[in-house]
């Protein structure tokens, strides 16, 4: 088969009810009750019709492996997708933090930013040779416990 170069994005809803069910060895009707129980929230067509991305494909094809070879209830399968989708934007929320906490390191080692302390208390990134302005309205949380 020749490669066009095409790539076909795992999130298109492209597959209507039939051919989802095919791919993933399940009935139509399994695919519409899990559905109505947000285990796979398909997009709809202009005409309300059901259409599944590859990604769809996969979870149902995950679906269908943790309720027959785990045993696992569909009650207990979709806390697991949602615990795994929780995983998924926490990891993507750490790498964006790991790169922001790395380009802060590049700037202090670089010499263009040095930390300075805003009227109201807070630590800022500052150009060097700059101060906070005195107008800033500060975004600190303080917590404030009295001594026992």
């Amino acid at each position: 088969m020749a490669d066009h170069g095409y790539e076909v994005d795992p999130e298109a809803p492209i597959f209507v009810i039939s051919v989802a069910a095919q791919l993933a060895g399940m009935h139509p009707q399994t695919l519409r009750q899990y559905d109505r129980l947000g285990l796979v929230t398909p997009g709809r067509s202009t005409g309300r019709g059901r259409r599944y991305s590859a990604r769809d494909v996969a979870v149902l094809r995950e679906v269908q492996r943790l309720s027959q070879e785990e045993g696992v209830n569909l009650a207990g399968i979709k806390r697991i997708l949602e615990l795994e989708l929780e995983v998924d934007r926490l990891r993507d929320q750490a790498v964006r933090l790991f790169e922001e906490v790395d380009a802060l390191r590049a700037q202090i080692r670089s010499g263009t930013r040095v930390f300075a302390a805003t009227p109201e208390g807070d630590i800022v990134s500052m150009p060097p040779g700059r101060r906070p302005s005195r107008d800033a309205a500060s975004t600190a949380l303080v917590v404030w416990r009295p001594h026992r």
